[in-house]
């Protein structure tokens, strides 16, 4: 979008970059500025990253810059931009890319935040989905089991083995797990059964079966541990 960008207004703009606040002096004169290609070049070179207010813009084009420029969370990102940008196919490929980036980010976490943006946007759930499958891991959160079943009714129509792969992998693994560890975290999983999935309740029991069929534990708390591991399915 940057061929919208008016001379004038860069001209000024470069002409405020000498002062100390220079930031503040640009939200003054442009963030309500009448002229939206104005508020369309402040959103595009304010130096922290864009305003919430300009990512709230009456015009699209500026919600769209805001968006791709801002530093808030996808939470906060999606809540703020124009509604007619979430409704329209041509603008939505505006902020594809800043989009994907963000779901990477989603899906890298817990599913909590993730679900809350699809509420939002469930327009978004391929992205979602090809993140989970095809997006380089960051970090090792597991997501919550009940945020994963809720994902899994969202996604419902891209379940298939590459997906299931991608998301079994957002689960608890059990292999470094001593047994305390896992009585706690497999009564936790019996606690919350009625709100989970099957498909999340038989990956947590073939995942305690094969822990248990390496332990090396007395028979009784084996046994102990097999019963609950019964109560999942």
């Amino acid at each position: 979008m940057e061929e919208l960008f008016n001379l004038t207004y860069k001209e000024e703009v470069e002409e405020l970059k000498d002062e100390d606040n220079f930031e503040a002096l640009g939200d003054a004169k442009y963030i309500e500025h009448d002229d939206f290609e104005a508020r369309l070049y402040w959103a595009f070179c304010r130096p922290s990253g864009s305003h919430p207010k300009q990512i709230e813009d009456k015009h699209p084009l500026v919600s769209i810059m805001a968006f791709n420029h801002s530093r808030l969370g996808a939470l906060e990102r999606f809540s703020l931009l124009h509604k007619d940008v979430i409704a329209d196919d041509e603008l939505r490929k505006k902020v594809r890319n800043r989009a994907r980036m963000l779901f990477r980010d989603l899906v890298d976490n817990d599913f909590d935040e993730l679900n809350k943006v699809l509420e939002m946007v469930p327009m978004y759930i391929d992205v979602a989905v090809d993140q989970l499958i095809n997006g380089r891991m960051w970090n090792d959160i597991v997501a919550n089991e009940i945020e994963a079943t809720i994902f899994l009714e969202k996604a419902k129509d891209f379940i298939e083995d590459n997906f299931l792969e991608a998301f079994y992998g957002k689960l608890q693994n059990f292999e470094e797990f001593e047994a305390s560890e896992i009585k706690s975290y497999l009564e936790k999983i019996v606690s919350q059964k009625q709100q989970l999935s099957p498909i999340v309740l038989e990956y947590y029991h073939e995942k305690a079966l094969e822990w248990l069929d390496e332990c090396d534990l007395h028979i009784l708390q084996k046994k102990g541990l097999e019963n609950l591991t019964k109560k999942l399915i």
